[in-house]
């Protein structure tokens, strides 16, 4: 995925989600600080210099994030988030991550026959689907400090094999801030905030078991 990243997060500790934005409400602050540990754990186990060393490594990560989009957005009913997030539709990453996987040489056939991740249960609790969309969401930001090294070192670009590094452009951070704007308007109160914070914390476990393995 693109970068877990931090404020002053460097290149090689950069590959999983970055939440450096706007994070003045209650919401966002809470699953900050409850998703830490995970969000940490993962980007010590995640090599962005190997998987982002050739154009094949490159492409068979981006096609685990297929897979891990895949099930993530197939999982939520998007009646629950109509009312919440009204950009919902414009947030998907499947067509970048198609995108990019035709540039690196998957044919529409083979993206067809990826697997997606299983592990996602159905979701009609919109507080729910606010803490599972927070960790994809938060990896927009990293993306973008990815987009130099992946130039550097694989030739791609925002139009040519990184559409997904790049996602929202230069709309980036005014994505994550309504993003944010929109959780905290929903998530208020404790029961909210704790079920958005258990599925941030669940689909970051998911997300370091499909693209890294068990746990040593």
């Amino acid at each position: 995925m693109p970068a877990i990243e931090t404020p002053g997060a460097t290149e090689s500790s950069s590959l999983a989600t970055s939440h450096s934005g706007p994070e003045s409400v209650a919401a966002i602050s809470a699953l900050r600080t409850a998703t830490w540990p995970y969000h940490q754990r993962l980007e010590k186990r995640l090599d962005v210099k190997q998987r982002f060393s050739e154009r094949r490594a490159y492409g068979a990560h981006l096609a685990r994030m297929w897979g891990f989009c895949a099930g993530l957005e197939r999982s939520i009913d998007p009646q629950c988030l109509r009312p919440a997030l009204a950009d919902y539709a414009l947030r998907s990453k499947l067509a970048l991550l198609e995108q990019d996987l035709c540039a690196l040489g998957y044919s529409a056939g083979a993206i067809a026959q990826l697997p997606a991740c299983p592990d996602f249960a159905s979701c009609r609790e919109t507080a729910t689907a606010f803490g599972r969309l927070y960790v994809i969401e938060g990896a927009t930001l990293g993306g973008r400090s990815l987009l130099p090294l992946v130039s550097r070192q694989l030739g791609c670009s925002a139009v040519s094999g990184a559409a997904f590094l790049a996602s929202y452009g230069d709309e980036v951070q005014g994505m994550w801030q309504r993003f944010g704007a929109a959780l905290d308007l929903w998530c208020v109160g404790a029961e909210r905030i704790g079920l958005a914070t258990a599925a941030a914390i669940a689909t970051f476990e998911v997300l370091e078991l499909w693209l890294c393995g068990e746990r040593p």
